[in-house]
């Protein structure tokens, strides 16, 4: 029985993949990198939950009808067409990786990029209302914990960052003293912006700073943090998904629109949706999100019910009276026609 070489296998270049080609030579951002990082590792799961050794299987084991066997076992886990697709890229990205190098393996590839994504029907993009908003917002008490907890969901919704991008916000990264005051976002792919934040925002911010960055406060770069057993670091997304569902808890009852369940994400849709609607121009609003492409702003440009009435009034309006082209005057009409 012959043996398998170690370039045969197929997890044999997931290190190289990750750790060098998406993280040095790629600059991909660390969620993109954990997120294929997690495609792979369940992909192991699943290959080991078919009898075969990760060191067994090969390259050639990777058929398309193994893969198409991968989504159905996805599906039977309760899993989302989106996430589907998400694992379904990280593999097909992988092997693309392996086939450059290696032209040999391009067939296995070519065979892969064959296997249709999910067909995602569109779902609703839940936003929160302005009451509910305004509910959550106000709903930290005004005591330390609350001070630092508000001004986290008001810089989340005004600035319309995405959780990382807020978690990563450094303290050199907060301009308050600017004419026009301003954070500095660091984006997906490394990519810097620059997002104005309201003057209300910038008074929670002062306020916030004076008490967790002063003299006597934990030393961290970090603008919102922890301190975990006198340590103090950047705050976890699980930690700022339990602080936001904390509130929309509290004011569920006096609020029973609100989405049964809010989440972090949900903040920048708002932001982004409210813009749209204050007729901000959608290339303006793709900047502040950090989109690459205003196709990717379009989801968010949900027109409420005021502007779609608007529209349909405008096109069901009486057209006005037109004057006639033709001119009156026989001899004036003869020359348009070039006679004399």
């Amino acid at each position: 029985m012959s043996t398998i070489s170690f370039n045969e296998l197929f997890f044999s270049k997931v290190r190289d993949f990750l750790d060098i080609y998406l993280e040095k030579q790629c600059s991909r951002s660390p969620h993109t990198i954990k997120a294929y990082r997690d495609s792979l590792t369940i992909f192991r799961r699943y290959v080991f939950e078919r009898g075969l050794s990760i060191k067994k299987f090969r390259f050639d084991d990777c058929s398309r009808d193994f893969v198409l066997g991968f989504l159905e076992y996805l599906r039977e886990k309760g899993n989302e067409k989106s996430t589907c697709n998400q694992r379904l890229a990280a593999i097909k990205a992988y092997l693309w990786y392996v086939a450059d190098s290696d032209v040999s393996r391009q067939t296995i590839a070519l065979a892969v990029s064959h296997v249709p994504f999910l067909r995602e029907s569109d779902k609703k993009r839940e936003v929160l209302s302005e009451d509910c908003l305004k509910a959550i917002l106000v709903a930290p008490a005004d005591n330390r914990v609350g001070i630092r907890d508000k001004t986290m969901l008001i810089v989340l919704y005004d600035s319309a960052v995405r959780l990382s991008e807020l978690l990563n916000l450094k303290i050199s990264d907060v301009n308050l003293n600017s004419a026009t005051p301003y954070l500095r976002i660091r984006g997906k792919g490394d990519k810097e912006r620059i997002v104005s934040i309201t003057d209300k925002t910038v008074k929670h911010l002062k306020r916030y700073i004076a008490m967790y960055h002063e003299e006597a406060a934990a030393k961290t770069d970090f603008l919102f943090y922890t301190v975990i057993r006198g340590r103090a670091d950047a705050m976890s997304p699980g930690n700022m998904e339990r602080i936001i569902n904390k509130y929309a808890n509290a004011v569920r009852k006096d609020h029973p629109d609100l989405p049964r369940k809010v989440h972090p994400h949900m903040f920048r849709r708002t932001r982004a949706t409210d813009l749209y609607r204050s007729d901000i121009e959608l290339e303006l609003v793709s900047r502040i999100l950090g989109h690459a492409s205003t196709q990717t702003t379009r989801i968010y440009a949900l027109p409420s019910l005021e502007m779609m009435k608007n529209a349909m009034d405008k096109s069901s309006a009486a057209p006005e009276p037109e004057e006639p082209l033709w001119p009156e005057d026989e001899t004036e009409l003869a020359k348009l026609f070039g006679l004399r």
